[in-house]
């Protein structure tokens, strides 16, 4: 710690100290690269980053026989000249997100990180001399830069309101400065690596231990951003502090972060640590997949550049292979679309045919074992990293055997030892279903135990409503996290599951809901039927249980497989129970009746209930509801078992919301008041068609007459669905005993049923 202090306070020690470190460790290597083998590129030798020497050589020598590659480097090509036409342009920061600072400097990093790769792909000296220039121009004004005038952060950054952004900022820039090191003489590169890059490096560091020092996707970029520009300098100060963090530094558990939550702080900091503890043994990202696609450029670019630089550091081996595993884990996480499933905090719309997924997939494919099922995805996304990497996909989809990546119905853990709950995803032919009972999921979790979300052929059915905030538009909060995030987003009553009493779970407090995940009880994908996954809650509430089956089912009586949801719940006492579906579409009819009222009014005052409008209120008209709707030129149908006491709302959300951040989506809720120990049970159904064309349209009524609970006990319950044809299906469920070799004989209703494993569908 004293001799950060002292670093921190005369800067000149660190290159001492660096210098010093080369002349004990430094050997000549005059071994020149046969192949673009990253074992055997040497850490005297640039580019080195995502290109190395070898790599380039190979590029270079099938440029124009590489069609993916060659549309690529044409389009960056184009781009590129036209910034160079353009000028140069390094203005004073002063914006938040989406201001034009911000965008301009965003727009300078990649330029810069293109323009590099430009130079040593094309051998074009243009290139290099834009690179130097802005360089120069970043190292004038960096030198007697304050930090950012914006006061949001936590970390607040010199040329963004953010560390964050600083650290992506000399990630993509460490890559540019590679590239181009042999173009700058030796007293150029001394006065960027002083005046400029080690600054930098110690400011979002050392200056920032608040920020640097933590788990989180923030912090790895941080790590990246260090160790890359590190790397490139062949500082192993900088890289070891990449690596291990910042040592002997306290950092405060109670401080804030910009998102609301708490620092989690266990004694490990840095970038191995990163690795170590939000990724799970499949590859889940505990923060959910939009930041797990955010996370993942620094962390496969910066492995990449320690596999090529220090290969015996086996980066890519870490954790059993984590980081490879990860991108097939963040693959099965989007739908058929290829867009990811919005859980936590997930803008809508991302996708692997973002940068980060380009990158990924490459690095993935070059550095894991040459999965053909990922050049479908490179194929699909069009486009390749203009480095040795894509160039080994880019080669490999013209001359390899291209097998689709399957997506099936996966079950990944959550928690760095995988026991923390997880993301169960069930697909059985266009139905997709995603059943979260995982950890909260740091910082950007939401409180949301045993929820789900449902699509047809990458179109939502019932929707997860995802984050409130519109990502780099202005005049939305700067383009950062609105309130509504936390007013609304966060909340339980915002989500496809179980709130009791107008109460998110764990109260919606971080420091309590980050100490508890639910449990699986099962995850059965065997039979082609019936996909099926099953989890316990017992702490969103105290003294409340909850147990949640989700099942999709192909039968042949019915069109298209179906969903069956069973959400069982124990308590000690009478509470009110709201189910909420959010549903997309337009309501067609229900088998109850409502009224609308003239006026809206919001549900209740507080916990998300304070934005929802009241739309329409009914009661259950008998044992079996029903309730349809059209989207997407389908029909679909709920059906639920309920009681003469359960209350029906159609809601909207937008109520107490001035400046119209939220959505004006709809749902539909069962409220079922002064209810102890209960059982919701749902059918979903997608059927028929519409067309607007020839105006036909085709089964556009549920297959189903009755949904009824048959036997429920501490071990078993029961559920039979009644078809419009009379024929009866049957699904018992075993709450306790579900090994798949248990053996389990029930009677109901005088007629016996035996079965082996934890359920019984005929």
């Amino acid at each position: 710690m004293l001799f950060i202090n002292l670093v921190k306070k005369y800067p000149f020690l660190a290159v001492l100290t660096t210098v010093l470190l080369l002349l004990v460790s430094c050997k000549e290597d005059t071994k020149t690269p046969s192949t673009v083998s990253s074992s055997e590129t040497t850490s005297n030798q640039h580019p080195s980053l995502i290109l190395t020497k070898a790599g380039v050589e190979k590029i270079r020598a099938n440029l124009g026989n590489i069609p993916v590659f060659d549309k690529t480097l044409e389009a960056v090509k184009a781009e590129i000249d036209a910034e160079i036409e353009l000028g140069i342009e390094v203005p004073i920061p002063k914006d938040y997100s989406g201001g034009y600072t911000h965008a301009r400097h965003k727009k300078n990093w990649l330029t810069l990180q293109k323009a590099g790769v430009l130079y040593q792909i094309l051998d074009d000296e243009k290139y290099a001399m834009y690179v130097k220039d802005m360089l120069f121009q970043y190292e004038a004004m960096y030198k007697t830069l304050p930090v950012h005038p914006k006061t949001r952060s936590y970390a607040r950054g010199k040329l963004f309101w953010q560390c964050l952004n600083d650290s992506n900022w000399l990630v993509y820039v460490s890559q540019a400065y590679d590239c181009v090191y042999d173009y700058l003489s030796e007293e150029e590169r001394s006065k960027l690596e002083n005046n400029l890059f080690r600054p930098f490096a110690d400011f979002i560091s050392i200056e920032n231990p608040q920020f640097y020092n933590r788990v989180h996707n923030h912090s790895t970029w941080g790590n990246a951003a260090v160790g890359m520009i590190g790397l490139v300098m062949k500082d192993s100060v900088l890289v070891n502090r990449a690596l291990y963090g910042i040592e002997g530094v306290a950092i405060d558990k109670t401080a804030k972060d910009d998102d609301g939550g708490f620092i989690n702080k266990d004694g490990k900091a840095g970038f191995l640590a990163n690795i170590e503890k939000p990724f799970s043994p499949d590859g889940y990202y505990t923060e959910g997949p939009y930041y797990q696609r955010y996370a993942m450029y620094p962390f496969l670019i910066f492995a990449e550049g320690l596999q090529n630089v220090q290969p015996d550091l086996k980066i890519f081996e870490y954790k059993e292979g984590v980081l490879l595993k990860s991108v097939n884990a963040l693959l099965n996480l989007s739908d058929a679309d290829g867009e990811f499933f919005p859980l936590n905090d997930g803008q809508k719309g991302m996708s692997y045919y973002s940068r980060e997924l380009v990158t990924a997939v490459d690095i993935a494919y070059q550095h894991g074992n040459q999965d053909p099922g990922l050049l479908s995805i490179a194929k699909l996304q069009d486009q390749v990293v203009l480095d040795d990497s894509g160039f080994s996909v880019a080669y490999d989809i013209e001359n390899s055997t291209i097998e689709p990546f399957e997506k099936k119905s996966i079950n990944l853990s959550d928690g760095s030892n995988g026991n923390e709950g997880g993301v169960g995803i069930l697909r059985n032919e266009p139905i997709e279903l995603v059943f979260k009972y995982a950890a909260h999921g740091s910082s950007h979790g939401h409180y949301d135990k045993l929820s789900f979300s449902l699509y047809e052929k990458g179109e939502e059915v019932l929707q997860d409503y995802g984050l409130a905030r519109f990502v780099n538009i202005e005049q939305k909060g700067g383009g950062n996290y609105l309130k509504e995030n936390t007013t609304w987003a966060k909340q339980t009553i915002a989500h496809n599951t179980l709130t009791v009493n107008e109460t998110s779970h764990f109260k919606g407090k971080y420091e309590i809901g980050s100490k508890h995940h639910s449990e699986l009880s099962f995850f059965d994908s065997d039979n082609a039927n019936v996909q099926i996954a099953s989890a316990k809650e017992d702490n969103a509430y105290p003294g409340t249980k909850m147990h949640r089956t989700m099942a999709i089912i192909k039968d042949a009586s019915f069109e298209k497989p179906f969903v069956l949801d069973i959400l069982k719940i124990t308590s000690e006492t009478k509470n009110q129970y709201d189910l909420p579906y959010y549903y997309m579409g337009q309501v067609l009819d229900t088998n109850f009746e409502y009224t609308t009222p003239k006026t809206l009014q919001a549900l209740g005052a507080k916990e998300g209930y304070q934005h929802l409008f009241v739309e329409g209120k009914g009661k259950a008209s008998g044992a079996t509801t029903r309730f349809s709707w059209l989207s997407n030129r389908k029909f679909y149908t709920l059906t639920a078992a309920t009681s003469k006491t359960d209350q029906l709302y159609f809601t909207r959300i937008g109520a107490n919301d001035p400046d119209f951040n939220l959505r004006r989506d709809a749902g539909f809720m069962l409220r079922r008041p002064n209810t102890k120990n209960t059982v919701f049970v749902s059918v979903i159904e997608s059927h028929g068609s519409y067309s607007p064309v020839s105006e036909f349209a085709l089964n556009s009524k549920s297959n189903i007459s009755e949904v009824k609970v048959l036997h429920d006990t501490e071990d078993y319950l029961a559920v039979n669905i009644t078809d419009i044809s009379g024929k009866t299906h049957l699904f018992i469920l075993a709450n306790k005993n579900v090994l798949k070799e248990t053996k389990h004989s029930l009677i109901i209703n005088n007629n016996e049923y035996q079965w082996t494993g934890p359920y019984y569908y005929n």
